[in-house]
């Protein structure tokens, strides 16, 4: 088991990319801290993954709350040696019909909230430890009606990269997953019925070169690995997890 006797902290670990991410983590050994902004769906996460979870109410934006919830992870589990600071929120902010509100939403969830998350946890992680942020295709693509999504998750690149130079005198490694297109709830109206999942789906198989829309488990095996020793000499990166959409779009069935 690759993760035995460690112990991991994933924000938006209650569904998605977060929950299948700290279910593989209790499968390769750890014990998972994870937090959330929903109660019913973190009793659900908890009972899911057992005696090796400690699910916890907390929004990321809510720093002081962020904090104890860190603090009492730790006083169940010990120090952390991975965090994965994967919550955050999509959005649409077109130009000419965004309200100030919804864009510096997006920034706070995606940036700020990152950043305090990280910030949060380092004063409770051993050295050597992985830290994984999520990032996102989005931020290279240019797709319309997303500024604020594409501004944010760029920012979270940046941000990685000053991390890894602040925290490499500890020997804490900072990296970033970007994944493209996953099957997850955050996409919302667009699956919002069984016609409009498969008419989604269609549609993302045709501009992605593999053909196909992500799951959450090719993101939470590409976490499992930037926070294992088994990438032990990899810093300050971003690892593409898109179907091959952002290096070879030519290759999308849509062109051939």
């Amino acid at each position: 088991m690759r993760l035995k006797n460690k112990t991991a902290l994933i924000t938006g670990g209650n569904s998605g990319i977060g929950l299948e991410t700290a279910k593989l983590f209790v499968a390769e050994g750890a014990q998972v801290i994870v937090t959330g902004r929903n109660q019913a769906t973190l009793e659900a996460a908890a009972k899911e993954l057992g005696p090796s979870a400690l699910a916890l109410v907390a929004d990321a934006t809510d720093v002081p709350a962020l904090e104890a919830a860190i603090k009492k992870g730790v006083e169940k589990f010990g120090k952390l040696d991975i965090v994965f600071a994967n919550a955050g929120i999509a959005g649409g902010t077109p130009v000419g019909g965004t309200r100030l509100e919804a864009f510096e939403q997006v920034l706070r969830t995606n940036v700020t909230a990152v950043f305090f998350t990280v910030q949060a946890a380092v004063a409770h992680m051993h050295d050597g430890g992985s830290i994984v942020l999520n990032g996102s295709v989005i931020s290279v693509l240019g797709n319309p009606g997303y500024a604020a999504y594409a501004a944010s998750k760029a920012g979270v690149r940046a941000m990685a990269r000053v991390m890894a130079s602040e925290l490499s005198p500890r020997g804490i490694r900072v990296n970033v997953v970007a994944p493209g297109a996953i099957r997850t709830p955050i996409w919302g109206a667009a699956i919002a019925t069984p016609e409009a999942e498969k008419a989604f789906e269609a549609r993302i198989g045709r501009t992605t070169p593999l053909g196909h829309i992500g799951e959450p488990e090719h993101i939470a095996k590409t976490v499992l690995f930037l926070a294992s020793d088994d990438a032990a000499h990899v810093q300050g990166q971003e690892l593409f997890v898109d179907g091959g959409a952002t290096a070879s779009p030519a290759g999308a069935p849509i062109f051939r």
